[in-house]
């Protein structure tokens, strides 16, 4: 009988824990993080990223530890760590080095290391692989092979999942290609495609998310002039979309670990060949920016009504950095949320999805969970969950704004 090959996955968040869960149908599966409290939760079946429930999570057989020996022996690494950029803009590969260092330590001869965590071309080879070659003192592609295969996980969209999305693999050489393709083909439903070498598939991942970046700065910038001409931008985004070739894309505050860092991995490797990304850093910066906008219109709004921006009770209605996900990483609205309380006013940021954990320990901030019959001064509607349109919490926001200046962009309170 053929031993169950047993496969580990390194970080266990947004990417890490859908993978260990549908890997886990197939192959023997570790699930390995070092955040020892987080792994404290899964093992009772809870998931901070609200994807699975506890029953879901406690029939699968995943072994999760925060103890690096236990993947000792594994056929397949997985690493799918977070790869932020720092208060420079720069790449911040430390959670990849490090994740890495603890792969080469574990690694056994004839094992595969995928990448999933974002890198910038040429990162794999240049930085991973000679990580792995020097701590375990084997060489790729004779002792062990390696692969990037780029994440493509969208929180909060319950309907293009993990198995749903399309894949791409490669391969530090053609029989590691074959072999990652196989192995993802036994759970991926979707199609899955072989890029012609490494670099190919990380410069997919990066141009993905810059196109969209690109692309929302481009709305933003027109919703500012539809906002001077007073024309409503849904509206003509939705007459737009009536021509087939047209891409929908709408205004909004550009957050997340995707979206706001990657084009910064372009950029950063642009300026080692001496080249200028202008487009990107344009866009990068509209959307940097955009709550600017924002809190200005808001401030000419109060000032119309003799309303001084201090000393004022303040209520913003949604923290995610999009829609329908729990993920706070790199939220817009907290910068809105910066300005006015350096203005000495009383904030209060309502939102039943975000994760309040985070947002206590990355922002410092407790969120309302749920809404009391408070009035207040201003409320700003920052992000359209779909639970906020329900009926009681329509009717509860609709009823504390009455006496409010109300400004929504997202169009939840029309």
């Amino acid at each position: 009988m053929t031993r169950k090959k047993l496969v580990s996955i390194i970080g266990l968040g947004y990417v890490g824990l859908p993978l260990c869960f549908h890997i886990s149908n197939y192959y023997k599966t570790i699930g390995f993080d070092t955040d020892k409290k987080k792994i404290e939760k899964l093992v009772l079946g809870k998931d901070i990223t609200n994807n699975f429930s506890i029953d879901d999570l406690k029939k699968k057989k995943i072994y999760f530890t925060n103890k690096s020996n236990y993947m000792k022996g594994s056929d397949i690494f997985i690493i799918c760590v977070p790869t932020p950029i720092n208060k420079k803009n720069k790449p911040d590969l430390r959670n990849l080095i490090s994740a890495c260092k603890i792969v080469a330590k574990n690694l056994k001869k004839k094992s595969t290391v995928i990448i999933e965590s974002t890198v910038y071309p040429g990162c794999t080879e240049n930085i991973c692989i000679p990580i792995l070659e020097s701590l375990s003192g084997m060489k790729c592609n004779l002792d062990f092979f390696c692969g990037f295969s780029p994440e493509r996980i969208n929180p909060g969209d319950k309907f293009k999942t993990l198995t749903k999305i399309e894949k791409v693999v490669s391969g530090s050489n053609v029989y590691s290609k074959n072999l990652i393709y196989k192995f993802y083909k036994k759970f991926i439903k979707a199609k899955i495609h072989k890029a012609t070498n490494i670099k190919v598939a990380e410069a997919a991942k990066i141009i993905e998310n810059t196109q969209r970046d690109i692309n929302i700065a481009l709305i933003n910038e027109f919703f500012k002039i539809c906002d001077a001409l007073n024309i409503d931008i849904y509206d003509v985004i939705k007459m737009a979309n009536t021509k087939w070739n047209f891409m929908p894309f709408y205004p909004g505050l550009v957050g997340g670990h995707c979206i706001s860092v990657d084009p910064y991995y372009l950029t950063y490797s642009a300026k080692k060949f001496k080249i200028n990304a202008k487009m990107v850093l344009s866009g990068r910066y509209t959307n940097d920016n955009f709550h600017k906008y924002i809190c200005k219109k808001i401030d000419q709004n109060l000032k119309i009504r003799n309303i001084k921006n201090k000393n004022l009770s303040i209520l913003l209605v949604g923290f995610s950095f999009k829609e329908n996900t729990n993920d706070v990483r790199n939220t817009g609205v907290f910068k809105i949320y910066q300005y006015y309380k350096s203005k000495g006013n009383k904030v209060d940021i309502f939102d039943p999805i975000a994760d309040k954990t985070h947002a206590k320990n990355i922002y410092g901030i407790n969120l309302m969970q749920k809404l009391s019959d408070k009035l207040y001064n201003l409320v700003i509607i920052c992000v359209k969950h779909d639970k906020f349109i329900e009926k009681s919490i329509k009717k509860k926001l609709l009823s504390i704004s009455k006496n409010a200046v109300v400004y929504d962009f997202k169009k939840l309170l029309n």
